[in-house]
């Protein structure tokens, strides 16, 4: 700087701009501000109010290097934060630049030893001092953290790196300042403070790194007096056990010393004037279900694994299950990259298998540090110990009971735990504060509301704590009847009743509500909180789609509910409804389901619960229906509208027209099923009701469209069907698996099978078998395979076709649930007889259509179609006795689907027909037969079976 310009002070208002002391004062205080902040505080005050745009800013504060407009940002931002109240000062203009506002006065004064400061002369080209310690390795996956810190380093006048033990705050914060040595003349220097035991050696530590000569007593300001002008760098590192004295120390160098910066690292933030705070994030670590090796590789997590893990053994090179598996022990580890180098160290002589197996006792397992690091860096163990017994016992008490919550914790939640301690709420929530800028606890940001976490390493460790202080039984009563007490309603007799975010804290509470579960049914427990809290906590299983866990809870509650003879009968109708619904979704016992809901409806009935009633009867419905039991299904639907006219609500009006209509197409009669499900359509929706968040939502648009796809198909309305088919997938989306996985099913893989776009058929059923092996969703995996198998029949891939469905089939013999039995063995059907079975391909007809009139008197949706199908398979007999019975069955056939409005089963009847008569020579009379039928329809002309017709119909005299 030009010695004129260094005897410059620009005044405006309070504020000074000394440029020979580099340093903004306001009333005469000096407010810190790192070394290029002042830079871009000097560019525009010297520029007289006007613009200075971005590129010419950096061009002067960065000369000759290359800067993103990220670090610009920070700096500016450090400005701003410098001038407070009166940030206004500093003028943004969009795409411009940047100005600053203010009559800036400048004032020449006497240049003065104490006025402007110098550095010693140092010999051309020499580095500047420092005393950090060699590289030995690379630090991986910090580039953007190690940028970040080096912009907040140069824009502000003290930077602290905190977190957890273990984070890598020293090795981030020697590797950020390393490049900024040359921008501090007289050095740059490192401070280990994790060996003093006296705080009170702070200062003199720094004295003698220094070299300064202070006459005295040294203490925090006559080593500041001591450092004086010079351009120098301090990290203080490790400052949690000694955190006052440095921050007195750092405050004090501050304000007395213009042209010195501070890094500290810490994990309680020093809590000082002007300290700019940076939270070291954990590595990145890949998400659970991604198993693709180019996806693990990416992750820094894994990077750090890897290089450590070859360093040490020089033949490792791991393979896709190992990648798999480095995966879950960095998501184990919570990216921490001290235990990460601890398990990469125990992967090069154990293998990578040997150390995901051992995580369990991971305290145990992470003891390999290297020789060099500080005895607290050795262990994982004694990584935490450190920071543990710097607590006082308040926070290690409070810390040791929220390792309680499996799922992250609210202070109403916290103070829960605490009952029986003494504290209040203030002071949970003030020692949770004292946790999280101690870096035991941090924040989580992903819900709506204050939602606090401890990383999973840290709770593993502090469970150990509790269980050492025989606290663990106590703090779980607490916790479990905390979730117990915020799920349950208030009075059992009043009707559930679930908001959205109701339903949206169930599910963000899921981990703590296992945990609670969990101990409730375990020997210490309490059976009783356990039966209420599952009871209550079905809806969110349910949700979620996890059938199989809502089955699970929902036996052990009832087992243990069913023990006493006095228990709360309302409370075993809500078990046994949940029960049953996550037996139908996952295949279990039918005949279990069946007496399950039945006894519900018995209790619901005694207890004059109509709304209960209808949930019951919601589940038998279906239950019937996938029995094959289409004339039950069709009563217990009929029972429910009776019940919903008696409630009176308009939405509980409409929960019986789902049913109703799904029940009435399976028996036949599809165009009242169609009003049904078009009655569902122009219901409003009520997104904000889940009071019956137990069994199917009453106003399923998305599934009532695809079955009022199958419903106008069978009509004869195949482009309308395949509109609503899509339709259906458009309305739903992907937010909730398990109804996918019905809309799929009813939907488009069966419209679009049927109007022979086999493409979209074979991606949907995939896709369905894909979702619900994935929920563990048998039901529905093995409506997949059924469809699947029957697709591969209709492509003339019988042999291919027929294993698949036999697969099925074993599946539905083996549990009980018949799902479109009469549907699937016609495809077998056609399938056996495609590769020359033929005897047996008609007894699988026989069996179809013996179970057709078990369940819907022979008159079913699907009995026109299998009298068609048996009459094609006579002909194969080439006997005349099969050609009349043939006949008799395409008559049947004709009469039934003219009688069910089946316009889609009619035509393939009359194709039927038609190819027999041309075989009879009857070509007249096979013409007038097809264009009658033919001729009804108004749509699908491109569909499979239409184009069929056509070409036969044009092969035909007129």
């Amino acid at each position: 700087m030009p010695e004129a310009s260094a005897s410059l002070v620009y005044v405006c208002d309070q504020w000074e701009i000394d440029l020979g002391r580099r340093e903004l004062r306001s009333r005469g205080i000096p407010v810190p501000l790192g070394g290029r902040a002042f830079e871009i505080v000097t560019v525009l005050v010297q520029s007289a109010s006007e613009f200075v745009t971005k590129d010419h800013m950096m061009e002067r504060v960065w000369p000759g290097a290359i800067v993103g407009e990220g670090t610009l940002h920070v700096h500016i931002s450090a400005v701003r934060k410098a001038l407070g109240p009166d940030r206004g000062l500093l003028k943004t203009a969009s795409g411009r630049g940047y100005r600053l506002l203010g009559s800036w006065t400048p004032q020449q004064r006497e240049t003065t030893a104490s006025s402007v400061l110098s550095s010693p002369v140092r010999t051309s080209g020499a580095p500047p001092p420092n005393n950090f310690p060699p590289l030995i390795s690379r630090l991986v996956g910090r580039a953007a953290a190690a940028q970040s810190v080096r912009d907040l380093v140069s824009a502000y006048r003290v930077v602290t790196l905190t977190g957890p033990g273990g984070i890598g705050k020293t090795s981030l914060a020697i590797k950020a300042v390393r490049y900024l040595l040359t921008d501090f003349e007289d050095g740059a220097w490192l401070f280990e403070l994790a060996s003093l035991s006296d705080p009170d050696l702070v200062p003199s530590t720094v004295a003698s790194t220094l070299g300064l000569k202070i006459a005295g007593e040294i203490s925090a300001e006559s080593v500041a007096r001591a450092v004086g002008g010079r351009h120098i760098l301090l990290v203080l590192d490790n400052c949690e056990h000694v955190i006052d004295a440095a921050a007195n120390l750092a405050e004090t160098i501050t304000r007395l010393c213009p042209r010195t910066t501070i890094v500290a690292t810490s994990r309680e933030v020093l809590r000082i004037d002007g300290e700019c705070v940076y939270r070291v994030p954990p590595l990145e670590v890949p998400t659970s279900g991604q198993a693709a090796p180019d996806y693990i590789m990416q992750y820094s997590a894994v990077e750090l694994f890897v290089a450590r893990t070859k360093a040490l053994n020089a033949g490792f090179s791991p393979h896709a299950e190992d990648l798999a598996s480095i995966a879950a022990i960095c998501r184990h580890l919570d990216g921490m990259p001290l235990a990460i180098e601890f398990a990469a160290a125990r992967a090069a002589v154990l293998s990578v298998q040997g150390v995901a197996a051992g995580l369990r006792d991971r305290f145990a397992l992470l003891t390999a540090g290297r020789r060099t690091a500080l005895p607290r860096h050795r262990t994982l163990r004694a990584t935490l110990d450190w920071s543990y017994e710097l607590l006082p016992e308040t926070e290690r008490r409070l810390l040791r009971r929220l390792a309680v919550f499996a799922g992250g914790f609210t202070v109403d939640a916290a103070v829960a735990v605490m009952t029986d301690t003494g504290f209040d709420a203030s002071a949970v929530l003030d020692g949770i504060a004292n946790l999280v800028a101690k870096s035991w606890v941090a924040l989580d940001k992903s819900g709506g509301n204050a939602h606090w976490i401890l990383l999973e390493t840290i709770r593993a460790y502090t469970i150990e704590k509790l269980a050492e202080h025989a606290e663990a039984d106590v703090a779980a009563e607490h916790h479990a009847r905390h979730f117990r007490d915020l799920f349950v309603p208030q009075e059992r007799g009043a009707r559930s009743s679930l908001s959205d975010e109701d339903l949206a804290r169930r599910v963000r509470e899921i981990d703590n509500v296992r945990a609670a579960l969990d101990w409730s049914f375990s020997p210490a427990g309490d059976h009783a909180i356990g039966i209420d809290l599952t009871a209550a906590y079905a809806p969110a299983w349910r949700h979620l789609s996890l059938m199989s866990e809502c089955r699970e809870r929902c036996e052990r509650a009832l087992l243990s509910l069913q023990s006493d003879a006095t228990a709360n009968t309302r409370l075993r109708m809500e078990l046994q409804i949940a029960l049953a619904a996550s037996i139908f979704i996952t295949m279990g016992p039918p005949d279990q389901a069946t007496t399950l809901l039945t006894e519900a409806l018995e209790t619901a009935e005694a207890l004059n619960d109509l709304h209960a009633q209808a949930g019951a009867l919601s589940m038998l419905s279906p239950v019937y229906a996938f029995r094959g039991k289409y004339a039950r299904a069709l009563i217990a639907a009929e029972q429910i509208e009776q019940i919903a006219r008696r409630i009176g609500d308009p939405i509980q009006l409409f929960l019986p027209n789902q049913h109703m209509g799904a029940s009435l197409f399976v028996s036949g009669r599809p165009h009242e099923a169609q009003q049904y499900f078009e009655r569902v359509l122009r219901s409003p929706a009520a997104p904000e009701d889940r009071r019956d968040a137990f069994y199917s939502n009453s106003n399923d648009h998305a599934v009532a469209r695809a079955m009022l796809a199958r419903a106008l198909w069978t009509q004869g309305f195949t482009d309308q069907a395949l509109n609503e088919a899509r339709l259906s997938l458009k309305e739903q989306g992907t937010d909730h698996p398990l109804r996918l996985c019905r809309i799929l099913n009813h939907g488009i893989c069966r419209i679009a099978m049927v109007a022979g776009d086999f493409a979209t058929a074979d991606r949907e059923i995939a896709r369905l078998i894909e979702v619900a092996t994935g929920l563990n969703a048998l039901l529905w995996e093995t409506a997949g395979r059924l469809l699947k198998g029957k697709l591969l029949v209709e492509r003339g891939e019988f042999a291919q076709g027929l294993l698949v469905l036999r697969d099925a089939f074993k599946t539905c013999d083996r549990t009980g649930w018949h799902m479109s039995y009469d549907e699937f063995k016609g495809a077998l059907a056609l399938g056996l007889a495609g590769t020359g079975w033929l005897d047996e391909a008609l007894i699988a007809v026989d069996d179809a259509m013996a179970a057709d009139r078990e369940g819907a008197d022979g008159r079913g949706w699907y009995a026109p179609e299998l009298l068609r199908i048996k009459g094609e398979l006579l002909l194969q007999k080439a006997a005349d006795q099969a050609t009349l019975a043939a006949e008799d069955c395409f008559n049947q056939a004709a009469q039934m689907a003219r009688e069910q409005g089946a316009l889609s089963w009619e035509l393939r009847t009359a194709l039927s027909v038609a190819r027999l008569r041309v075989s009879q020579g009857r070509r007249h009379e096979a013409r007038a037969l097809l264009a009658s039928v033919y001729g009804r329809f108004t749509e699908g002309f491109a569909t499979t079976d239409m184009q069929a017709a056509r070409t036969l119909l044009d092969g035909l005299p007129p």
